[in-house]
C-alpha cells in the first residue's frame, strides 16, 4: 500500500510530461506535413553523388 503513495504521483507526473512534450511538438509544427517526407524518400535523387 505504501508503494502507491510513490507510484501514483510519479505516474501523474510522467503523463503530464508526455502531454507537454506532445503538445509542444504539435504547436511547433512537427506534425504539419505528414506526406512530404514519405514521398521524398521515394524520389531517386542522385545529385552530388559520384558513381564508381
Amino acid at each position: 500500500m505504501e508503494a502507491l503513495y510513490l507510484l501514483v504521483p510519479l505516474s501523474v507526473i510522467l503523463v503530464a510530461l508526455a502531454l507537454r512534450i506532445f503538445f509542444g511538438a504539435a504547436d511547433s509544427g512537427q506534425f504539419e506535413d505528414l506526406e512530404g517526407p514519405a514521398l521524398r524518400i521515394l524520389r531517386d535523387d542522385d545529385r552530388g553523388q559520384s558513381r564508381h
